[in-house]
């Protein structure tokens, strides 16, 4: 019989820095859980690692106490080069489950409610990979796939009939959102300035909605030319911005310059005559923009402040979400228990055919031996007819009766 228990160190309880010195390279994943789970004698096991979690789940045998000692010894296991200190910190921040909670932690984790940001659905994908990379490497078994076909079915009830997903909390989907929301064009001139993260991920939004009139200015021109590239636009370094003349209807912008980089001056020159009224996104802190540009022209603005407003409003909904979410998970704990009883009952069940063949040939052949010598052929064959009619009948009647008793309880 498995019991299921996790070993896990989270955002929680460890900064995502240290993190990562509990996170093990894919190359040698494989090995090294083959190696701890011979080593600790643990049925099946899988590794989940994202950026804000390290967690071990495992089905084990009964009598395996998981508990700081082992977890001890278990990390230590995998040669991550953690000195005694480190480990002891990491020790004493481990959260540990088992069974029934184990189940819980799982689903709750499945469902982003244990996520740095509520309602991030990556998170299902997330443990769906980590668990088909090990299944694939032969490290689990029935027991955990049953476990993680309630973890995908509960987390997919979760996301379709809770609002806990529905509403974006990110800046840069509540800025594309408001970028669409005032209808411009597929070939609306998109001017970027800066290339860092924050507007590669929004020019993908745009990439991805068909449009593609980019013009990319960047402090570093090779940057720039590789943001460019992907979008199929056009690069300048950020000097450009005061002779560019090529016009413009969006301006998104994102440095990490602390004096304003859209002055008037350098607005009135992007402008060259046109008096329409133009949208600027500026997600950067402080401000790219200048405020007497809001001021002396007519401009859609949308700042990071005001997206943040969004954001925290809509995540304040979603947490309201959370009680519906729980439920949802309750219902699945108390639908797997008896699913997972009645297939250890099946396991089990499996060794009563070896049994009963075995009472059979030594009742045949030991204990009643030389009576059956004595017999004739006719009389033989009926006594194998009348055992073999018995050995099925007692084979499917422990399993009914096994799962009546399961079902009435």
């Amino acid at each position: 019989m498995k019991y299921l228990k996790v070993i896990a160190f989270t955002h929680k309880q460890v900064g995502l820095e240290d993190l990562g010195k509990l996170v093990i390279c894919d190359d040698s994943l494989p090995e090294k859980l083959k190696k701890v789970k011979a080593l600790f004698d643990i049925p099946e096991i899988f590794y989940l690692a994202t950026c804000n979690r390290v967690e071990f789940i495992m089905a084990v045998n009964k009598g395996t106490a998981v508990d700081k000692d082992f977890t001890e010894k278990f990390i230590s296991a995998f040669d991550m080069g953690l000195c005694s200190h480190s480990l002891g910190l990491f020790l004493g921040k481990a959260s540990i489950y088992e069974d029934n909670e184990a189940l819980n932690h799982l689903l709750r984790t499945s469902c982003s409610l244990e996520s740095l940001v509520v309602g991030e659905k990556e998170i299902l994908a997330q443990m769906r990979k980590a668990y088909e990379s090990c299944r694939e490497a032969g490290l689990t078994g029935d027991y955990l796939r049953m476990v993680m076909n309630t973890v995908v079915k509960t987390a997919k009830e979760v996301y379709t009939h809770t609002n806990i997903a529905k509403k974006p909390i990110s800046v840069v989907s509540l800025a594309y959102r408001k970028l669409k929301d005032l209808k411009q064009c597929a070939n609306a001139r998109i001017l970027i300035i800066g290339a860092g993260e924050t507007n590669r991920n929004l020019s993908k939004y745009l990439q991805k909605h068909k449009f593609s009139n980019f013009s990319v200015f960047n402090r570093t021109l090779s940057k720039a030319r590789q943001l460019a590239f992907d979008l199929g636009g056009e690069a300048y370094d950020l000097e450009a911005l005061k002779t560019y003349k090529k016009g413009f209807d969006v301006i998104i912008t994102c440095t990490g310059c602390v004096e304003p980089i859209i002055t008037p001056e350098v607005y009135e020159s992007l402008l060259n005559g046109d008096t329409d009224k133009k949208t600027i996104v500026d997600l950067a802190v402080p401000n790219d923009t200048h405020k007497d540009v809001q001021a002396k022209y007519p401009v859609h603005f949308i700042s990071v402040q005001s997206l943040n407003e969004v954001a925290k409003k809509n995540l304040e909904e979603r947490c309201m979400e959370q009680v519906h979410a729980e439920k949802i998970i309750e219902q699945n704990i108390a639908e797997f228990l008896p699913i997972l009883k009645q297939r250890r009952i099946e396991v089990a069940m499996r060794e009563v055919p070896e049994k009963i063949k075995e009472i059979r040939n030594t009742a045949l052949n030991s204990v009643f031996a030389d009576e059956v010598q004595q017999m004739d052929k006719e009389s033989r064959e009926v006594l194998e007819k009348v055992i073999a009619y018995m050995e099925k009948k007692y084979i499917s009647v422990p399993m009914v009766m096994a799962k009546e008793i399961l079902i009435n309880s």
